[in-house]
């Protein structure tokens, strides 16, 4: 994994909601370390994307819908090179739950590095939540500062499911005055879809052979997942019977490449009376050396169960035309 340093140790990577800043102010290192298999430096890189990330939140306009609005304050102190952030509160947010409320928590990111995140304890049951939080990224020299965007992204937190988006707000750092010590409160914008790419796949069934053959041709504009702009991407293939994973293949890796050519071949035995029961859970992964793999997009091949009405028809099309390889590009879709 290329970061600039672990956030104190890696513990707040994978942590759930809540689960930072409920003992003590979390903080994120910004010391240098090399890329992986390159040769630029990760401020290099935050340099030559600092234009566009500036450039794509310098002026988002009004929002499209009322989200609601979150109030924080920066602080920065130019002899440790150490900016602190506070969350307050946040005000009218939309309501998630059925209750009419939410239970809303804040996410908080230094883009372009998505890996580290630092988020709020879930304040239940409220559209009007006070957290009074700080948080100190460690580290930051004023330049290099300047070159991020402070991403403060509201959630509503579900038990059960996915955790749902409340709205997001961007501030290009190069445009803060830090020896103001600035407070802001900022309209939340509703979050943009991101695409996560596409990946061609190939089915065909033998029903001489009870065989289910899969080929994972390639993958094109992978969203990147690490901090040099890259993933390291591989792909999973479950068998699935109902919600009951049967048989799992997976590809190599392929490191730092978000176009990535697999042509892997995987087959699984079906028997032709249960062809129409199963389905292909084909999940995109970035590989991490350190910490855990990043889910960069998935989709469910079945008729059934598909994910989408282009899944569903590749399995029919497969059906339909035995011993016929059926190919078709598939857009990713996000984790549930």
């Amino acid at each position: 994994v290329e970061i600039m340093s672990w956030i104190r140790s890696f513990f707040f990577r994978n942590s759930g909601p809540g689960g930072i800043g409920a003992t003590s102010s979390p903080s994120v290192n910004g010391a240098e370390s090399k890329p992986k298999n390159g040769p630029e430096s990760a401020l290099a890189f935050f340099q030559n994307r600092s234009i566009s990330l500036v450039d794509m939140y310098t002026d988002q306009g009004e929002p499209s819908e009322k989200c609601g609005e979150i109030n924080f304050s920066l602080d920065y102190d130019f002899s440790s090179q150490t900016l602190k952030l506070k969350i307050t509160q946040a005000k009218d947010l939309a309501a998630k739950d059925a209750n009419g409320l939410s239970d809303p928590y804040v996410r908080v990111t230094l883009l372009p590095d998505k890996k580290h995140r630092l988020e709020t304890k879930i304040k239940r049951r409220t559209l009007n939540p006070r957290w009074n939080e700080t948080f100190y990224f460690e580290g930051f020299p004023i330049n290099k500062l300047q070159s991020r965007v402070l991403h403060l992204h509201v959630y509503d937190y579900d038990r059960f499911s996915r955790d749902d988006s409340i709205g997001e707000v961007h501030l290009p750092l190069c445009q803060v005055d830090f020896t103001a010590k600035p407070a802001y409160w900022k309209p939340l914008y509703p979050p943009i879809k991101e695409k996560l790419g596409e990946l061609l796949v190939s089915l065909t069934y033998h029903p001489s052979k009870n065989t289910l053959t899969i080929v994972i041709l390639k993958a094109k504009n992978l969203k990147a997942k690490d901090i040099n702009g890259k993933s390291d991407p591989y792909v999973k293939v479950w068998l699935m019977f109902g919600d009951k994973r049967v048989e799992k293949k997976k590809t190599p890796i392929y490191k730092c490449n978000l176009n990535p050519i697999f042509n892997a071949t995987f087959e699984f035995d079906v028997p032709w009376e249960q062809i129409r029961d199963c389905a292909l859970d084909v999940q995109v992964m970035d590989f991490d050396t350190v910490g855990r793999n990043e889910l960069i997009g998935k989709l469910c091949l079945g008729s059934k169960n598909g994910s989408g009405p282009t899944e569903t028809k590749q399995w029919q099309d497969m059906i339909a035309k035995p011993r016929q390889a059926v190919v078709v590009w598939h857009r990713l879709k996000p984790g549930d």
